[in-house]
Formats: structure tokens, C-alpha cells, sequence
């Protein structure tokens, strides 16, 4: 059996890297190695002791660098088992804890981000008329954005007629680029209003949606259940040039 009496007499040449044996996110490795590092440089005489690639005993007052990759026993001065040091990991090993870590990280600050975003749910909205008044204001606020759109709509419409009467007199000829101008901004015009519209009530479908799933998540954590555990539903994203009600949801 190979043994190093003291640490004096311990061979120097080789530093043992608690960096690579400390590796976050393991707590057993944690506990243990932080436990070795502190006892084996104590009074307590602790003792290392394992079997190297060659199957020689090797033990030592530290721990022993020739078994970085394989099991070592912390013993105490009467030959007790203190504790069992893992070996050493790969890098593949390393890589799969620190994924592994970066997943777990992400889930909790998920889990914050779902809590506190519920909490704020819950001071918006106490109960399901407060839930109610805020799903009416949003859809006026909408309706109000058609009602506009379709009286400019009409408006545009009336302004066509003096054009079209216009173009009665050039039938068969080129129109003057000023009337033929003023009839393609009209298109255009009539055009984007209609669009709005068309997006106004797409956004009512939204919204709508929205504070359906919002108001069966709301039901469930009136009833109880706490914050962030109560799944959200996917509901699709505003179409592109809609301006939100300023009453909505704040998740919205």
C-alpha cells in the first residue's frame, strides 16, 4: 500500500484541483468535497484512501491526485468512514450539469416571472365584475375606433360621387391626371379605412379570447390555487397596426 505520512512528505507536485471536483449544481458534491477540503486540512488527522488505475492502495492526509477519476474514502484517525468523495467528472459530465443548471435557472425565473405576474392579475382584478367592467371598456373602446372608421368610410364615399360624375365626360379618353390623382387617393383611402375596420373586429375576436382564458385563470385562484400555478392559455398576438385599448390588461 502506498501511503503519504504527512502533509510535509505529501507529493507537491500535483495540485489537486477542487475547482473541477466542486462543480455547481450537485450538492452532494458540494457538501462533500467543501466537507474533505476543510477536514483533511484540519487537526483531525482525516485520512484519504483509494485504489488507483493500477490497483495499488493509495492513501494520503489530502486527497490523492492519481485517483481524481474513481472513488475516494475519507476515513477518521480510528479508521471510521467519514465520508465517500465521487470521482472526478468529464467534461461531458460537466456540460450536462452546467445544461442542466442553465434549465433549472431558467424554470425558476419562470416561475417568479408566472407569480408575480398572477399577483398583479389578482390586485387588478378582485373579483369577476371588476373582470367584466374591464372586458366592456376594452370592446367600446374598439367599437368606438369602427364606429369612426365606417363614418369616415361614408364620408370618403360621398366625396367619390362628384369624382365618378366626373369621369362621365371622358369616357373613351385619357382623365386628367389631376382627377385621375384624386380618384386613386380615394381608393386608397376608403381602402386602409376599411382595413382598420377589418383589424378593429379581428382584435374584438382577440381580445375577447383573451379575457375568456384570463377569467377561467382568475376563477381558479379566487377558488384558491396560487399564484403561477395555474397554466396560461396561448391567444394570439394583436394584428399588426391595431392600437390596444388603453383599458386593456396589462398581459395583453
Amino acid at each position: 500500500m502506498l501511503k503519504c505520512p504527512s502533509i510535509a512528505t505529501c507529493p507537491p507536485r500535483r495540485p489537486i484541483p477542487w475547482s473541477m471536483l466542486a462543480l455547481a449544481g450537485l450538492v452532494v458534491w458540494a457538501g462533500s468535497i467543501g466537507g474533505v477540503h476543510a477536514q483533511t486540512k484540519s487537526a483531525t488527522g482525516a485520512i484519504c484512501t483509494c485504489t488507483d488505475s493500477h490497483g495499488k492502495r493509495r492513501t494520503c492526509d489530502r486527497l490523492i491526485a492519481e485517483c481524481l477519476d474513481r472513488e475516494q474514502r475519507v476515513l477518521n484517525k480510528d479508521g471510521s468512514q467519514r465520508m465517500v468523495i465521487p470521482p472526478r467528472m468529464s467534461p461531458e459530465e460537466r456540460a450536462a450539469v452546467e445544461a442542466r443548471k442553465r434549465e433549472l435557472a431558467l424554470a425558476e425565473a419562470a416561475r417568479k416571472d408566472a407569480m408575480r405576474r398572477d399577483r398583479n392579475l389578482l390586485m387588478r382584478y378582485p373579483d369577476e365584475a371588476t373582470h367584466d367592467k374591464a372586458r366592456e371598456a376594452a370592446m367600446d373602446d374598439l367599437h368606438k375606433g369602427i364606429v369612426l372608421s365606417d363614418k369616415r368610410l361614408q364620408e370618403l364615399r360621398a366625396e367619390r360621387q362628384p369624382l365618378d360624375a366626373e369621369t362621365e365626360f371622358y369616357k373613351g379618353k385619357r382623365l386628367p391626371g389631376k382627377l385621375r390623382t384624386q380618384i386613386e387617393a380615394n381608393d386608397a383611402q376608403q381602402q386602409a379605412q376599411r382595413d382598420i375596420i377589418q383589424q378593429q373586429r379581428t382584435e374584438m375576436v382577440r381580445l375577447n379570447a383573451l379575457y375568456d382564458a384570463e377569467l377561467t385563470r382568475l376563477r381558479k385562484m379566487w377558488a384558491g390555487a396560487a399564484p403561477g400555478t395555474v397554466p396560461v392559455a396561448s391567444v394570439p398576438s394583436a394584428p399588426a397596426g391595431v392600437i390596444r385599448p388603453a383599458s386593456s390588461s396589462a398581459s395583453r
